[in-house]
C-alpha cells in the first residue's frame, strides 16, 4: 500500500447515512487522547479477543511517502531527523487499524525511542507518560484510497505534547473487525 500525500487531508469516499456501530465507535475514538487506549476499551467491551492487549504488527516501510506539509505541520526543519512507523494495532488476531506515524525522535525520552525501534508496544502507551494530547486534523467514514480496502474509517491527527509542541501526525485506517464481537 502506498501513502501518497495527495490522499491527505482525507476526503472523499464518505459513506452516506449514518451505521450505529461505526457511529458509536467513531464516538469511542474521539473520546480518547490515544487510539491505542481507545481500541483497548473498545476490544474489552465488544468482546472481539477477550484477555487481549492492543499489540503491534510492523508493515514495511518501504511504501512511506510522507505529505508534502509533513515537516511544517510537525514544526521541523528539513535537517531534524524523523522517526516512522507503519503498523497494524491488533487485539489477538485482530487487526483493528493500519497506521502511518510519522513522529520527532527528539521529543522523546531514549527510553520512549528504544521502545519505539525495538518493541511492540503501540505509541500511545510508549509515548503516555508525555501526556500528549489529540488534535483531529481529518476523518471519513468507509476509508480513503490510501487505506487498504474496507477500511471502515479514517483519521488523521496531530499529536501535540502539554506545551503545544506537535509530536506526531498519524493517520489511521479503522478496519471492520472492529465492527466484530
Amino acid at each position: 500500500m502506498t501513502l501518497a500525500a495527495a490522499s491527505l487531508p482525507l476526503a472523499g469516499c464518505a459513506h452516506p447515512g449514518t451505521d450505529p456501530q461505526v457511529a458509536a465507535f467513531e464516538a469511542n475514538l474521539a473520546a480518547h487522547v490515544s487510539a491505542t487506549a481507545a481500541l483497548q476499551l473498545w476490544c474489552d467491551q465488544r468482546g472481539i479477543a477477550p484477555g487481549a492487549q492492543i499489540a503491534v504488527e510492523f508493515v514495511s516501510e518501504a511504501d512511506a511517502v510522507p505529505p508534502a506539509d509533513l515537516r511544517e505541520t510537525l514544526g521541523v526543519s528539513a535537517d531534524e531527523p524523523l522517526g516512522y512507523r507503519h503498523v497494524k494495532l491488533t487485539c489477538g488476531a485482530h487487526v483493528l487499524s493500519e497506521a502511518h506515524n510519522w513522529y520527532v525522535p527528539a521529543r522523546l525520552t531514549p527510553d520512549m525511542n528504544r521502545q519505539l525501534a525495538e518493541s511492540q508496544v503501540p505509541f500511545g502507551r510508549v509515548a503516555a507518560s508525555l501526556k500528549f494530547t489529540r488534535e483531529p486534523l481529518a476523518s471519513t467514514r468507509r476509508g480513503d484510497h490510501g487505506c487498504p480496502l474496507g477500511a471502515i474509517s479514517t483519521h488523521r491527527a496531530l499529536l501535540r505534547l502539554p506545551q503545544g509542541e506537535p509530536l506526531a501526525l498519524v493517520v489511521e485506517c479503522y478496519t471492520e473487525a472492529n465492527l466484530g464481537g
